[in-house]
């Protein structure tokens, strides 16, 4: 088949009329019925009305995930273990457990748990500890050893309490062949018990950390004090108007 020829089957295809091409059309007419063609974005989105979410106070790390199987007259039930460790790399860490059906429900009373144990840490200058410690839990043994300069060397799950707790300069030593990470972390927490601040200090710091916390929620409260809130009444009346 010549170029002419194929030519001449093009313009058949298409509406003598208005010249369109009613294949074209019809793909339109179903973008159209589907919500429109999708559109390229250039760049990133608008945010929201009140802007990104705040940043969480913690970082968390989730250490071990276990299934956990218990045997009842009907059956078995099936219920998830998770283990966590908070912290905001100031000096505050907390380890906690929590079971649940559900993994999203465990996670969240495992974040509860380890809140209400947080250990509030006396660091050095810099963010390093003063001398060597060690401690056991069960049959989990870890040796903590300030370190000039080096960084943090540790492994296991040391290493994620020390981050979290914004240690640096210090080397961690697993004396026992334990795989244990619960253990091996609840270990690393006793060591730092060691340099845990005393009871009117900790209450001192809690005390600044609240009073920090309503200065920003009262400075971004601020920021939408002038704008009026929507009304859903009044758009629905006024689309109503423009529709009679």
């Amino acid at each position: 088949m010549s170029e002419e020829q194929q030519k001449e089957q093009a313009v058949e295809k298409k509406d003598p009329q208005t010249g369109a091409d009613p294949k074209k059309e019809n793909s339109e007419k179903k973008n159209a019925r589907r919500g429109g063609a999708r559109r390229s974005f250039k760049g990133s989105r608008k945010s929201s009305r009140y802007g990104g979410r705040p940043k969480p106070e913690f970082d968390q790390k989730i250490i071990n995930i276990s299934r956990v199987t218990r045997v009842v007259k009907g059956g078995r039930r099936l219920s998830f273990r998770v283990d966590m460790v908070i912290g905001d790399k100031k000096g505050r860490v907390g380890i906690g457990t929590g079971k649940a059906t559900d993994t999203s429900f465990a996670i969240q009373k495992a974040y509860q748990k380890a809140r209400k144990n947080l250990i509030y840490l006396k660091l050095t200058k810099e963010n390093s500890l003063p001398y060597e410690v060690d401690a056991r839990v069960t049959s989990s043994t870890v040796q903590i050893i300030p370190n000039k300069g080096r960084g943090l060397v540790a492994g296991s799950t040391v290493r994620n309490v020390l981050q979290l707790a914004g240690i640096t300069d210090v080397t961690a030593k697993l004396l026992s062949r334990s795989k244990n990470k619960l253990n091996n972390a609840k270990a690393a927490i006793k060591a730092l018990n060691e340099f845990r601040m005393s009871p009117e200090e900790e209450k001192a710091l809690k005390e600044k950390l609240a009073q920090k916390r309503t200065r920003s929620f009262q400075s971004e409260r601020g920021k939408f004090r002038g704008k009026k809130p929507f009304n859903r009444s009044n758009n629905r009346s006024t689309s109503r108007g423009t529709k009679s």
